[in-house]
């Protein structure tokens, strides 16, 4: 345990160098417990508890490396630096001594802390212990009752880590479950966020519901909903076998400023009201940002689209041109509401042809060229007459800017 722990948390990878850490100092949290699981990061994420002045460390630390410092917490003395690849959190110790602060967390397996001077490790909760066993156990009831996230957290973690809930724990978590709605909806989106994001975290989802954390966040969810998840998660295999490059792009985040990926917005599709518009409210008060919102809403009103096996060219135009990248989550919901995967075949592969003229068109003219050929005023014609010309090339009836203005003139 020693030698992973050593090997996973090198000194000489960190953003920063342990000359800046007094004695002593102690790092805490997932950093420690994936170390001792041998889980290595691509980006790290450092937390640290210091006796005192932990926000003039990390102030010193983001001004000597140039690195962005937040201040997360005045009162309690919490600052963060953020480095190119790793954010370090820098925490003053609360209470008396470090296991007056270890005993203050959410779970035993987070609850263990490491001397990087002297690389001991400072377990008194049996953390280690747990993490063998693969446990996710509670610290106290009172801990989970102090910061209500701590129960969706639960969910996350477990489906992160592949561990189970302690009984105990899960049992406590029941009848704490309508404390969930103290909490944020921000912070509850990220944590569910997590969950959407791969099949591990289905069954987990359904746990939560079936515990009563869902119960006021998605209202509408039912067993047939997560039954729904299910088969998206099913759909996403049979999709990523077939198309490869779709897999992909289902997987990954729909803007890098949000951790909602597609498979996601499809997965969120089953689980709020199947009217959009009661959809979309549900969305806001989730505080999921517009283009959260619009993806899923807009996947719920086009995948009935596909349905239409003798849809001609000028409807499918119209359709890629609302649908855009949210055709990705769409071709999933497609596929666990009866729409064969034949059926479906030949829209995917328009989609991932970059030069395919009905869902990627290539303007022959621009609305200014338009206005100096036909010597006409500008004015919302002229993107009409633009759409006209765009389904005329995707029909193949025209190919060059000449045909597109001898259209135009038709027109």
């Amino acid at each position: 345990m020693y030698d992973s722990l050593a090997s996973h948390l090198a000194v000489n990878n960190w953003p920063f160098s342990l000359e800046w850490l007094p004695q002593p100092a102690y790092m805490v949290g997932g950093a420690v417990r994936d170390a001792i699981l041998g889980r290595s990061r691509e980006y790290w994420d450092l937390d640290f508890i210091i006796p005192s002045g932990a926000v003039k460390i990390a102030r010193a630390i983001a001004k000597h490396y140039q690195a962005g410092f937040v201040l997360l917490d005045a009162e309690r003395q919490i600052a963060r630096v953020v480095f190119p690849q790793a954010t370090a959190d820098f925490a003053q110790q609360e209470g008396d001594s470090l296991i007056t602060d270890l005993h203050r967390r959410d779970f035993t397996i987070n609850a263990i802390a490491y001397n990087p001077h002297t690389q001991e490790i400072i377990d008194p909760l049996q953390g280690c212990a747990d993490i063998k066993s693969g446990l996710l156990r509670m610290i106290s009831c009172k801990n989970l009752q102090d910061d209500p996230l701590r129960l969706m957290r639960a969910y996350r973690q477990a489906a992160q880590l592949g561990f189970i809930i302690e009984p105990t724990t899960q049992t406590v978590i029941r009848a704490l479950s309508a404390d969930i709605t103290q909490v944020a909806a921000e912070r509850v989106r990220v944590e569910i966020g997590y969950l959407l994001a791969n099949s591990q975290g289905t069954p987990w989802l359904k746990a939560a519901w079936e515990d009563g954390l869902l119960t006021k966040i998605f209202p509408n969810v039912t067993a047939e909903s997560l039954q729904k998840v299910a088969a998206i998660d099913q759909a996403y295999i049979i999709l990523s076998q077939n198309w490869q490059q779709l897999g992909q792009e289902l997987s990954e985040y729909i803007r890098d400023t949000t951790k909602t990926t597609w498979l996601g917005i499809a997965k969120l599709a089953c689980l709020v009201n199947p009217n959009p518009e009661i959809a979309e409210i549900q969305l806001q008060e989730l505080t999921y940002s517009r283009v959260e919102n619009k993806a899923v809403t807009t996947a719920m009103r086009l995948f009935p689209q596909c349905q239409k096996t003798d849809m001609s060219i000028r409807e499918q135009y119209f359709f890629f041109r609302e649908a855009g990248n949210v055709f990705r989550a769409i071709a999933l919901l497609a596929l666990i509401n009866d729409i064969l995967i034949e059926e479906i075949a030949p829209m995917i592969n328009r989609y991932l042809t970059p030069d395919n003229l009905v869902a990627h068109p290539t303007p022959l003219l621009t609305g200014k060229e338009i206005i100096a050929a036909l010597e006409i005023p500008a004015s919302p014609e002229i993107g009409r007459l633009l759409t006209e010309i765009a389904v005329a090339q995707a029909e193949g009836k025209i190919s060059t800017a000449a045909e597109a203005i001898e259209l135009a003139k038709q027109l």
